[in-house]
């Protein structure tokens, strides 16, 4: 068997799969007591330092590839930090310890604990960029582009689904920076689905039938364009992602990191390999079919937390874990 191989099935192991679910489950974990707190820097720091934890623990070679934190000068798991035993699989990861931080201090729906797992050199290096123009929808929208128009995405994707371009839903982050989409959006007599935090959430939704979302569109952060990446390709939908910076330090570092923020990157540029991916809800939070997934709470002395976890070649499994305080 090729190393190839060997550290393929290593990924898949149960193992490998239960660390990485319950590294997620303690972040959530860590949270519960803040929920509503109007502290998201606090939120934010628990919950990296439970997940740090947890990954340490994990019988991997582990490198994070893609970690968050540094825009919101919130602590992070740093990009190059080595995480796990050193024994075994070579891993990389994108991390984010709460999608959502101010979601899950407002506690408000949409807050997730999430991290994305591939082989080593498998996921896209967006080294300093923050932000990145994602597009993203299900399996039928092969032909979208974000060198297209979007009202001449919403005529592809109105095609491919048989539905009025008035019937479809376009979600778009609510940020200055997407006021152009949002306009052409509404011109094109589509229903915008603005929202203000969460994208991973939201860019899930787009990737699957029967969520309530058609497509996402817009500029929103790097690091969650790769989590993105990951599952649309575990999911079978569709993706492009450009890099998009935001300010001139910003440009000028993925400048000098010999990154091309002109190129449109595909989805097996974005994640070139079967990969994974881990989420467990801080708050209440929807992926697509399978409905609401519950967020942390406490059930008579008991923290119940939910997760979504999906792979290539498994059907979304959702886990329902009970620990004892």
């Amino acid at each position: 068997m090729s190393e190839h191989n060997r550290n393929r099935d290593r990924l898949l192991s149960e193992e490998v799969v239960t660390g990485f679910h319950l590294a997620t489950v303690r972040a959530a974990q860590a949270t519960i007591d803040l929920l509503g707190s109007g502290d998201k820097y606090e939120v934010d720091r628990v919950a990296v330092v439970a997940l740090r934890e947890a990954l340490g623990e994990l019988n991997v070679d582990g490198l994070v590839l893609v970690g968050e934190g540094e825009k919101d000068e919130a602590p992070m798991l740093h990009i190059g930090e080595r995480f796990g035993t050193g024994n075994g699989p070579s891993l990389d990861i994108a991390v984010d310890p709460v999608d959502g931080t101010r979601l899950a201090a407002e506690n408000r729906p949409g807050a997730v604990a999430v991290l994305a797992v591939a082989e080593r050199g498998a996921l896209f290096d967006i080294g300093p960029a923050h932000y990145m123009e994602k597009l993203v929808s299900g399996p039928a929208a092969t032909e979208l582009s974000l060198d297209l128009p979007l009202a001449a995405n919403l005529e592809l994707l109105s095609s491919a689904l048989g539905r009025p371009v008035s019937d479809l839903v376009v979600a778009i982050q609510d940020r200055p920076r997407n006021a152009g989409y949002i306009a052409e959006a509404l011109a094109a007599g589509a229903q915008v689905d603005r929202f203000a935090d969460g994208d991973v959430e939201r860019c899930l939704r787009a990737a699957r039938s029967g969520s309530g979302v058609d497509v996402l569109v817009g500029i929103g952060g790097a690091p969650e364009g790769i989590l993105t990446a990951a599952a649309v390709r575990a999911l079978g939908g569709s993706m492009q992602g450009r890099l998009a910076p935001q300010g001139r330090r910003e440009a000028s570092r993925v400048r000098d990191a010999g990154l091309d923020t002109g190129r449109v990157l595909t989805l097996d540029e974005l994640c070139s390999r079967d990969s994974w991916l881990f989420l467990t809800a801080i708050t209440d939070c929807r992926v697509g079919g399978e409905g609401i997934l519950r967020g942390i709470h406490r059930d008579n002395g008991v923290v119940v937390t939910t997760s979504w976890i999906i792979g290539a070649g498994i059907n979304p499994l959702i886990l329902v874990k009970r620990s004892a305080e």
